[in-house]
């Protein structure tokens, strides 16, 4: 993670979860990522009128989905569990966007695990000035896209449900199965999600 470049094109929509479960029921096993969004697009799944913000609302949805293995992939398109969903989605969004997932590990997790469970705009703020003062992906982004970047990962964690409506850390749910998942791929990657233990670590 720490060799991956800032990648700092999340600034859209939230989590998709209705349409990325769409997305991932048309992906076939061993076809391209070109066709899903073809067939998508043919099949008007993510519901928007013009065919280019349709188009840009997919290939977002289809970035994050390909940061998931076949084995969690399978799952997002097989399950109706909504909290599977929208762990499998934040996953896959934190896995896309080093960003992201630094946020999630350093902000969420840290606060979480010291009892500091209001996270205000400016948590947002005063992590994007560290990285910002050593990496230049993050420090080129002009003040409306941050501001845009801001809202749209605060809507994320709020889908996701590990963020409340009142702007309170919330205790992650993951299914024994979903858990399992993740932890035979990469078992660190539970670390984004707040109040999940890792084996052998933190909570």
């Amino acid at each position: 993670m720490e060799q991956t470049p800032y990648r700092m094109s999340f600034g859209l929509g939230g989590l998709f979860i209705n349409e990325s479960v769409d997305v991932a029921r048309l992906h076939e096993v061993g076809g391209t990522w070109d066709d899903t969004i073809a067939q998508a697009m043919s099949e008007g799944t993510t519901s928007l009128p013009k065919s280019a913000s349709q188009r840009r609302t997919l290939r977002e949805i289809v970035n994050r989905l390909s940061a998931l293995t076949d084995a969690e992939l399978a799952l997002l398109a097989d399950t109706d569990d909504r909290t599977e969903q929208q762990a499998l989605l934040w996953l896959a969004a934190c896995r896309a966007y080093r960003f992201v997932a630094e946020f999630a590990v350093e902000v969420l997790r840290e606060r979480y695990l010291s009892y500091r469970l209001d996270l205000s705009l400016d948590a947002f703020d005063t992590f994007w000035e560290e990285k910002a003062e050593w990496h230049e992906d993050v420090s080129n982004i002009s003040p409306s896209t941050r501001l845009k970047l801001r809202q749209v990962l605060y809507r994320m964690m709020r889908e996701a449900e590990i963020l409340s409506s009142e702007g309170k850390i919330q205790t992650a749910y993951l299914t024994p199965r979903v858990k399992s998942l993740i932890a035979e791929h990469r078992l660190a990657d539970l670390a984004v999600f707040p109040g999940v233990p890792i084996e052998g670590g933190s909570s």
